[in-house]
């Protein structure tokens, strides 16, 4: 079943540039986008299954200071790659509205 998102027109339009840039439609790069998103639930999942796995392989328990550190360091290496991405998707042109889905 099909829905209705309300953006205000200034994401709209860029959300429209970013999928023509990657040659897909709104639609598609939302969907690429929820696919690829962990929810908190599965991020502390996800943070389960590296501890058990450190600690059974390695024999190595992450202390509070280290799985501290490892989250500023991840937050840092993502910022740098929407950085990136930004700078990128700048670098296209054409009609914002050309390509683009109704959702």
């Amino acid at each position: 079943m099909d829905t209705t998102i309300k953006v205000d027109t200034k994401t709209r339009d860029r959300l429209a540039s970013i999928a023509v840039a990657r040659g897909t439609t709104m639609r598609g790069l939302l969907e690429e986008f929820a696919e690829a998103s962990l929810t908190p639930q599965e991020l502390r999942e996800r943070a389960e299954r590296t501890r058990a796995f450190l600690s059974a392989e390695f024999g190595h328990r992450l202390s509070a200071d280290e799985a501290g550190d490892l989250r500023s360091r991840m937050r840092a290496a993502q910022t740098a790659h929407r950085d990136a991405l930004r700078g990128s998707a700048g670098s296209g042109s054409g009609d914002a509205e050309a390509g683009a889905e109704a959702a």
